[in-house]
């Protein structure tokens, strides 16, 4: 495939390229930049096309994966170190409000809530709430793993129910 070619062809993609950069991003110029940085990267990789294969398939495996990339980037410049005496940033209270009043009144509710749970019912859910896992809570009330999950499902169903109020 000549250079004139390969280009005809893939200025051909750019109507379904946009479409699906827009599908991966949600916003128009996110969507135009990674277009743009694909459309950069086929033209500057293009003897590494083999002129036999999909020449669609290429290009949005060139997006895709660009965009993943950019996504990873993005998470890893989100990241900070705390290089502060006494890790300050890390240890610091993640709420700098005191309670509110309302809060600890809702709260009381909920926990009122579930304390009026049968037993077979709050156990399960209690012990989920305090970050067991399905299994583990299977294996410690000697049930099987259906059953917890079924009534964690079934007593967070009536919580909310009963708690209409506070949504």
């Amino acid at each position: 495939m000549t250079a004139i070619e390969f280009n005809h062809q893939l200025i051909d993609l750019e109507k379904k390229l946009s479409r699906f950069a827009m599908s991966l991003t949600m916003n128009r110029e996110a969507a135009q930049d990674l277009l743009q940085e694909t459309y950069l990267k086929a033209l500057s990789h293009r003897d590494k096309f083999i002129g036999y294969s999909n020449l669609k398939a290429w290009a949005f495996t060139i997006m895709k994966n660009t965009f993943i990339n950019n996504y990873r980037k993005q998470q890893k410049e989100n990241t900070h170190n705390d290089t502060t005496k006494n890790l300050y940033f890390l240890n610091m209270s993640k709420e700098q409000s005191p309670t509110r009043p309302d809060m600890e009144y809702t709260t009381s509710e909920i926990v009122k809530e579930i304390d009026a749970l049968s037993e077979e019912f709050k156990q399960p859910f209690t012990m989920f709430l305090s970050g067991y896992k399905y299994k583990e809570i299977a294996d410690a009330l000697g049930l099987k793993i259906g059953t917890v999950k079924s009534r964690i499902f079934f007593t967070r169903k009536k919580l909310m129910e009963n708690l209409k109020e506070f949504k």
